[in-house]
């Protein structure tokens, strides 16, 4: 699926716009903070008042970040982080809501396996029917319905000419819905019928943080048929 640049722009005006509000929020503080009325209590002021600190101790604000980077990582704890979980939870109350019997079993299981004990991190391990649910919430209702990516030279992609400029939207949501492409598990099943594999000796193990988790210098396996 290829988007126009109707959608581009639309996309760039509502960065814009998220930009905008969470910079009054970061000024706002700032100046709170000036005064000694400032809040350290959440992600936001602990970033701002480490930085400050930060700026004050080398005496160069060079050694800080900028008010762009700390848009850029709120945009992060933001999206990446809260609303993709809230998401999650809310749909999953939803759809618990229109089927009454599978909200009773997952709070069977929870009953039965946590007891009161919402902090047993071993027992939460075992919520097997809560898994089954939250797996299926997430099939039917991602928190991001699809990603992007922008042409920087020609390519040719499933018969398509492509020129530098075009951006490429791949639409997850709808791959969720097609049982011919239910992915992971499938992937993985197919994967292990058809091969073993084991680390190539170029492998370097670096978890990077790139918006989502990737192996920073690739994943260099080797792959024998069976």
């Amino acid at each position: 699926m290829v988007s126009s640049n109707k959608e581009e722009h639309e996309d760039e005006s509502k960065d814009k716009e998220v930009k905008h509000s969470i910079r009054s929020i970061i000024n706002k503080r700032l100046k709170a903070m000036k005064v000694g009325e400032g809040n350290y209590d959440d992600l936001l002021g602990i970033m701002l008042e480490s930085n400050s600190k930060e700026v004050e101790q080398h005496q160069n604000k060079s050694n800080g970040m900028t008010i762009s980077e700390v848009i850029e990582e709120c945009k992060l704890f933001y999206f990446a982080g809260q609303e993709t979980t809230s998401s999650l939870l809310v749909w999953t109350m939803i759809l618990l809501s229109k089927h009454q019997e599978w909200q009773s079993r997952a709070r069977e299981e929870v009953l039965n396996v946590l007891g009161d004990q919402v902090t047993d991190f071993d027992g939460l391990n075992h919520l097997k029917v809560v898994n089954m649910i939250f797996y299926e919430v997430l099939r039917l209702y991602p928190p991001f319905t699809g990603l992007a990516r922008k042409v920087d030279k020609d390519i040719t992609l499933g018969g398509f000419s492509l020129p530098p400029g075009i951006q490429i939207a791949l639409p997850i949501i709808l791959i969720h819905y097609d049982e011919k492409l239910w992915e992971a598990k499938i992937a993985l099943a197919m994967i292990l019928q058809k091969f073993s594999f084991e680390f190539s000796q170029s492998y370097v193990h670096a978890p990077n943080i790139v918006l989502t988790l990737q192996p920073q210098y690739g994943a260099h396996l080797i792959l024998h048929k069976l």
